[in-house]
């Protein structure tokens, strides 16, 4: 890998999981097209991200991130994005008075449109075609054409990526996010959750704070902070020509930022050290995260993180752990002795989605309590290690889907066909995703209440 970082470094080197476009010259036209767009998101919002993460590495905040597997085309609707933002407040704000902590807000949203895949095609009685790669690339439907890779569905991407972030904006700020609306869409699942005794507690403490803060002049109208939040955007950074026309030099630094998203993350296909993917991560300075399965190895991983953040820079890496329920006693510990012993910076994050996936009958799901087996092993091991188990990385929606079994409404494999809806893997439904934080909440309010938190300011 050379020394000399450019955008478009990456093409001189190996890739993985790209798709084979019929016509380059086209290709060539529409990522030129992009490179003229505006861009998405700014460098000052992917350095205050990246500060928000500092914290969370040091313990001082905690990370959620979810939303859709892969985003669809047909299913770009502000009623969608009104309905995955709801749920999503009332998870960080479940987490933050549950679990006694700050939480960072990263969506998959506005930009998760490729999807790599296990085999370059799938075959559907006797006929094989390419792989659907997600909306950017190709169509669902299993025909020729529709799989055909086509570069103008690039264009398509940007435009539902700005119409996305443009609401997302308005709803931040907007006063959508007040707490008090947050608080009751709460109130409601309380009261209709099978399992509501176990939550009423919570709300009530919630209700009695916000009743507090109130009384002592602390509202919406007086506290601007009380009606906004910060959120921000994240996608994996998987079409690289397109990431690369949206790369852009910051004008007050001269740093170069990926302005798709806010946060980028490499998959666990495409982390090779010398190839493409790592190559184009290293020289952005977005917040950059990175996928680990099971095949990642202890000096593997440090190679990997002296790649992309040579200058061990608080908030630059995230490692976003998939092993599965059963694995992840077996490999967490391994990676974490080496990064502690390194001395390198990293924020640990819990993807419990990946390595639970499992096959049932014609569908695949994600049993919920396998998914929480996850998440409870990753608490555990960091817990062991004297080390802060810092986020979670869920593919979630804000409709009512029956794609993973199990939850308060005990969901079965004969639900699954009465509203499987996704264009690629399983999600959690947004009763399912609030109960995990719930749960979660717990977690993190046991795991901050044991450890003390070294500051970051400390030696100033």
């Amino acid at each position: 890998m050379g020394e000399r970082w450019t955008p478009k470094s990456w093409r001189n080197l190996p890739i993985e999981q790209v798709p084979t476009y019929p016509d380059m010259a086209a290709l060539g036209a529409v990522e030129s097209q992009i490179a003229s767009f505006p861009p998405l998101v700014f460098a000052g919002e992917a350095r205050k991200l990246k500060a928000a993460l500092a914290r969370v590495g040091a313990g001082e905040a905690f990370l959620l991130q979810g939303g859709d597997c892969a985003e669809s085309f047909d299913e770009h609707s502000a009623d969608n994005i009104r309905d995955f933002f709801r749920v999503f407040l009332q998870m960080a704000m479940v987490l933050t008075f549950a679990g006694g902590s700050p939480v960072v807000k990263v969506g998959r949203i506005a930009g998760q449109f490729a999807k790599p895949r296990s085999s370059p095609t799938e075959t559907l009685e006797g006929v094989s075609l390419p792989s659907y790669r997600g909306d950017i690339v190709n169509g669902i439907g299993f025909s020729e054409e529709a799989r055909i890779p086509d570069p103008r569905r690039q264009l398509e991407a940007y435009r539902q990526s700005a119409a996305t972030l443009n609401l997302l904006r308005a709803f931040a700020t907007g006063g959508y996010a007040n707490l008090e609306n947050a608080h009751r869409w709460m109130l409601g699942f309380v009261k209709d959750s099978p399992q509501s005794s176990r939550y009423q507690d919570v709300a009530g403490r919630m209700t009695d704070a916000l009743d507090f803060m109130r009384a002592i002049g602390i509202n919406p109208e007086t506290h601007p902070e009380v009606r906004t939040t910060d959120f921000y955007t994240s996608h994996e950074a998987l079409l690289l020509g397109y990431e690369e026309a949206l790369t852009r030099v910051d004008s007050t630094t001269g740093d170069w930022y990926a302005t798709s998203g806010h946060m980028l993350w490499i998959g666990d296909r495409t982390r090779q050290p010398d190839h493409a993917h790592v190559e184009y991560a290293r020289g952005i300075k977005n917040p950059i995260g990175l996928k680990c399965g099971p095949s990642m190895k202890a000096e593997g991983l440090i190679r990997l993180i002296d790649l992309i953040n040579p200058e061990n820079e608080p908030g630059r890496l995230s490692l976003i752990c998939r092993f599965g329920a059963d694995k992840v006693g077996d490999h967490l510990p391994a990676l974490i002795r080496a990064v502690e012993r390194e001395g390198r910076k990293v924020v640990w994050i819990c993807d419990p989605m990946h390595g639970n996936t499992i096959p049932a009958g014609r569908y695949k799901t994600r049993p919920f309590e396998r998914v929480m087996q996850e998440i409870e092993g990753f608490f555990g091991v960091h817990r062991a290690e004297g080390t802060f188990a810092g986020g979670i990385h869920l593919e979630m929606t804000g409709k009512d889907v029956t794609e993973c079994t199990g939850g308060a409404r005990a969901l079965t494999a004969d639900d699954l066909q009465d509203r499987y809806h996704t264009y690629c893997d399983p999600r959690l439904n947004a009763e399912q995703a609030l109960e995990v934080a719930f749960r979660t909440a717990e977690l993190v309010k046991a795991e901050r209440s044991h450890v003390e938190r070294p500051r970051l300011d400390a030696a100033e």
